[in-house]
């Protein structure tokens, strides 16, 4: 039997709630605290794998301090176009990831601790030296 996928819409919304919680600083556990949720339920939320019911969706929402709107910010609009190919969506899709990963995330926080507009291009080079070198021994 084939296995049943989660619908892209509540795998989206999943994803933007484990960003704001990420962004935040806080861990599963603790949100789950917040909303009398086990962890668990709260992974199942951010995988997409159960889908977040409307009054939920609100109490997240107040929990994470932001408007209801942005769990949906940037989700596909349909189960066409959920699919369809798009390089300002696979841009987004990929910056979302990023920073939907613990590493990017600690990136992304050090990174905006630098005032100096010069360490900062020097770290953007940096890394792309660094990726280059990475694709060249590929």
């Amino acid at each position: 039997m084939a296995e049943k996928k989660p619908n892209p819409i509540d795998t989206h919304v999943g994803g933007r709630v484990r960003l704001r919680r990420m962004l935040i600083g806080m861990s599963q556990e603790k949100l789950g605290d917040r909303m009398n949720l086990t962890f668990q339920q709260i992974q199942k939320y951010e995988k997409g794998v159960n889908r977040i019911g409307a009054s939920r969706l609100f109490q997240l929402a107040q929990v994470l301090e932001v408007p209801v709107q942005f769990f949906f910010d940037g989700a596909p609009t349909d189960e066409h176009s959920a699919g369809m190919v798009n390089s300002d969506a696979d841009a987004d899709a990929f910056i979302f990831e990023f920073l939907n990963s613990r590493e990017g995330l600690e990136l992304n926080r050090a990174f905006v601790k630098i005032s100096d507009a010069k360490v900062r291009r020097s770290v953007v080079e940096l890394v792309r030296s660094l990726g280059a070198s990475e694709s060249t021994s590929e």
